[in-house]
């Protein structure tokens, strides 16, 4: 670019330079005091600017912090939590997991354990428990029942306990066991099979039907009825265990549903109404009389309630006898095996044993047969007492019909 002239013809650097200030000049204007001061003042606030206005992001590098402690001295959980303001912070083996080889270790984790009414296809799995004293009679009856239940046999184990007998019940239930676990034909064979023996002594009970149902024995009877159900809870039921299936040995028929049939209810405790049947010769035909059997499974009433508040704590009241006139509602006597509503519930407060669905986690809970007088009940109606004392629900199927063995009902029963 070429400096203007004063012809306007354009000029030279040294015509330009002529017209600049001159060197000392200008030195001696910036040597003033006045205008030195401002210079110096002006670049004091430009850094005190850069200090304290700038971003704070910008002040980082001017920190001096650190942990109060060297990290010799610091946990896993101190130096995680003080790299944590690092943008890419790198840990090298944190939770570095434990191996465990000694075989005397076993983790049990319950938490994964559930009791659904989708037990089948969520996998869960069930404890069939049966209590056996001189039965033998029953037990190829009993495995021809157990055998053709729909519940997947992989799913269910069984258990039973065998005490105080005089008749050959053992040898009976190993060869029944052998049948239905190692033959083809009797289909697939249930996960295990355990056999508690366990014998208690004490007064001879006979098991005859007249003298198991006579109403002096009631009482010293269900009391050696809850030990030996207790005894075989507490030797079989396992962590994995979601449900447990009471059945009594003297079944005569049964659904083969009956696990998913109760199961499907999803309540604590729920039992089926249990009637029996029987053929008889009348008037030259025979004839299939029909009854109703279970007399524990009821409902409380203010008369029942009144009647053990004058009875001695250790007073056990045996149900559906004369002798203790309760006024309950007794199942047994409401609906009907005809009734297509099967599924139909009643609350209940006191239970028979011939059927029992449980989910594990109630008997889990401490809640077991009381071998003693819980609130003037035994064995499973005190079970049911005491489950309903602890906030279970306890329902039964006044529609829902298994059938007892023949038996007569003794006269003076209610």
């Amino acid at each position: 670019m070429l400096l203007p002239t004063h012809g306007g013809t354009g000029g030279t650097w040294k015509a330009a330079k002529s017209q600049l200030l001159p060197t000392r000049a200008i030195w001696s204007c910036f040597s003033r005091s006045r205008i030195l001061g401002s210079v110096l003042g002006g670049v004091v606030i430009f850094l005190l600017w850069r200090f304290f206005g700038g971003p704070s992001k910008d002040m980082s590098r001017f920190y001096c912090s650190g942990p109060s402690k060297p990290p010799t001295e610091m946990t896993a959980q101190e130096q995680a939590r003080w790299a944590s303001h690092i943008n890419t912070p790198v840990l090298f083996n944190y939770h570095k997991p434990i191996t465990v080889n000694s075989t005397t270790i076993e983790p049990v984790d319950l938490n994964p354990v559930t009791s659904t009414p989708q037990a089948v296809s969520k996998g869960e799995r069930v404890l069939i428990l049966t209590p056996l004293r001189d039965a033998a009679r029953f037990l190829p009856r009993y495995f021809d029942l157990l055998s053709v239940l729909t519940y997947p046999h992989h799913l269910a184990d069984l258990a039973f306990l065998v005490g105080d007998c005089t008749d050959d019940t053992m040898g009976v239930l190993a060869a029944e066991l052998d049948r239905i676990q190692s033959s083809p034909q009797e289909g697939i064979p249930f996960r295990s099979v355990s056999i508690v023996q366990k014998d208690f002594g004490g007064p001879r009970l006979s098991q005859a039907v007249d003298d198991r149902h006579a109403f002096e024995i009631q009482a010293p009877r269900r009391k050696a009825m809850a030990r030996a159900r207790n005894y075989l809870l507490s030797a079989s039921l396992r962590p994995d265990h979601s449900w447990v299936y009471w059945r009594d040995v003297d079944i005569y028929d049964i659904s083969p549903t009956i696990i998913e049939d109760l199961v499907s209810h999803d309540k604590d405790i729920v039992v089926p109404n249990v009637w029996f049947h029987r053929y008889e010769e009348v008037n030259g035909k025979l004839t299939d009389i029909e009854g109703r059997f279970d007399y524990n499974s009821w409902q409380e009433s203010a008369k029942g309630l009144k009647l053990a508040a004058g009875l001695d704590k250790d007073v056990v009241i045996a149900e559906g006898y004369k002798e203790f006139s309760t006024g309950r509602t007794h199942m047994t006597k409401m609906g009907d095996w005809r009734d297509p509503d099967r599924h139909k519930e009643i609350p209940l407060d006191g239970i028979g044993g011939v059927s029992i669905v449980v989910k594990a986690d109630v008997h889990r809970s401490g809640i077991n047969f009381p071998c003693y007088a819980f609130e003037n009940q035994a064995e499973t109606e005190g079970f049911a007492k005491m489950a309903k004392r602890a906030g279970y629900s306890v329902v039964g199927l006044p529609n829902y019909i298994v059938w007892h063995i023949d038996t007569d009902e003794k006269p003076g029963n209610a």
